[in-house]
């Protein structure tokens, strides 16, 4: 067919045209991608972004992050860029700055850098500083909550009555508890009130589980520093009160003498508890301290919390559950048996059955500038010490609880533990009939299928 001279300029505008709107397409592709970016990440538990709660703490913070990250290696520095551009992401002024140990000697010798490592990391925040091991997330979150951190965060752990142990090296003692919260920022110690008062700077007192009988003056201490404002975590097993009683009646709790039981037969074996004693928490009331919680929890050997009386407020304290046990559980009044029956008439209590409270109070602040804020005053009450035992404290969500009361006591709302979760596809697992199919496959199947083809290309080759 002969083309006319019209014809082909029509064509020929054309593929101008069109070359020209492709080149155009091309230049807006790459404009956008420079100035928008969009990422989604598709493995599981998102391991490649950042959790909501690194997220809820880069949105608190409003203060400029800066790291400073040491290597040699250009594969290192593009993981470090990787890592970091996570957080710029969320918080654009997170700065970094990649630096050769061996070039930056001034900079290397200000941050206190000893290359033991082929990588070393200074963060900066609020005009402070701090080492840290590695760029994972839990590594630089946590670090940015202890810089962030108000100073003299003092928790103070009672001794000398058979408490909780933070510095134990058995399944009853608080050694990981202790680790976790001196990463966070808290500084720990113990105190035994027979030797010494309580300092001056305490934040937040921990009674745990205590077998011996305090004395009348200890109690007294104990008193002094709860109505002076100070804040109390109380871990009460079931058994004795150890002249705690006052305590409780001062807070409006009545602590159950029972043992709490949970006849539930099918998530016992869902969640494998071999006990009934052990109780497992899924389900919690709204609050600060519980509202990241997204597992179960485990509960051995507890008590039960009730109120005192049913007035609304005892001393100004202000109570909220944070949870309990199931309906199918009660408090058990006769003892751990083999075969345990719910009887009122024995003084059991039916579920479900309360196993936590916290409480809160305003007190009067020594600040008496116009239209200054009342301090408030908090406790967290629970029947059971063991669920942060080194035994339990693995144990579902039971250290992120345990971190989250210790925040909301001293007071930081916005402060929540920062727990990485592992990702569920890092692991291939198959059965005998995967494992089977796969090599049935590989070396038989797709063997004899590649000789069919190439048996069948030769033979119409050769007849061709």
């Amino acid at each position: 067919m002969k083309l006319s001279n019209q014809s082909r300029l029509q064509l020929t505008i054309q593929r101008i045209v069109f070359l020209l709107l492709f080149i155009s397409g091309i230049g807006m592709l790459a404009w956008i991608s420079n100035h928008y970016n969009y990422q989604y990440d598709l493995t599981a538990n998102k391991r490649h972004s950042l959790s909501d709660n690194s997220i809820d703490l880069l949105y608190m913070l409003d203060k400029s992050i800066t790291v400073h990250a040491y290597t040699t290696d250009d594969v290192t520095r593009q993981a470090i860029k990787e890592i970091i551009g996570r957080y710029q992401h969320i918080k654009p002024d997170f700065n970094l700055r990649l630096l050769n140990p061996d070039i930056d000697i001034d900079q290397a010798q200000q941050d206190g850098i000893v290359m033991n490592k082929p990588f070393a990391f200074v963060i900066y925040y609020n005009n402070r500083m701090e080492h840290i091991d590695s760029l994972g997330e839990q590594a630089i979150s946590n670090a940015l909550l202890r810089l962030n951190r108000r100073d003299n965060q003092q928790v103070v752990f009672l001794t000398g009555h058979g408490e909780r142990d933070i510095n134990g090296s058995n399944k009853r003692a608080y050694s990981e508890l202790h680790k976790q919260l001196k990463q966070m920022g808290f500084n720990l110690q113990t105190v035994n009130l027979l030797e010494k008062a309580l300092p001056a700077n305490t934040k937040i007192l921990v009674v745990a589980a205590p077998i011996n009988e305090y004395l009348a003056g200890e109690i007294t201490q104990l008193e002094s520093f709860i109505n002076d404002g100070g804040n109390l975590l109380w871990l009460a097993d079931p058994g004795e009160l150890q002249g705690l009683d006052k305590i409780a009646s001062s807070f409006g709790l009545q602590l159950q003498a029972g043992v709490i039981v949970d006849n539930n037969a099918d998530l016992r074996k869902t969640l494998n508890i071999p006990h009934p004693a052990i109780i497992p928490v899924t389900e919690f009331y709204p609050h600060i301290i519980t509202s990241t919680i997204r597992y179960n929890t485990l509960f051995p050997i507890t008590r039960g919390i009730s109120p005192l009386t049913n007035d609304a407020t005892v001393n100004n304290w202000q109570l909220e559950a944070l949870f309990s046990s199931y309906g199918k559980s009660w408090s058990e009044m006769s003892g751990i048996s083999d075969e345990m029956v719910f009887d009122s008439s024995s003084g059991d209590i039916a579920g479900p059955v309360t196993i936590a409270v916290a409480l809160h109070r305003n007190i009067d602040s020594s600040i008496s500038l116009p239209n200054a804020k009342p301090q408030t005053q908090r406790a967290v009450v629970i029947g059971d010490s063991d669920f942060l035992s080194d035994g339990y404290i693995g144990a579902g969500a039971n250290l992120n609880l345990g971190l989250n009361i210790f925040n909301w006591l001293i007071g930081d709302d916005d402060f929540v533990s920062v727990e990485v979760q592992a990702s569920a596809d890092t692991k291939l697992e198959l059965n005998d009939t995967q494992l089977m199919i796969i090599a049935f496959g590989f070396f038989l199947v797709i063997p004899l299928l590649l000789l069919i083809i190439g048996f069948r290309i030769w033979y119409r080759r050769k007849n061709n």
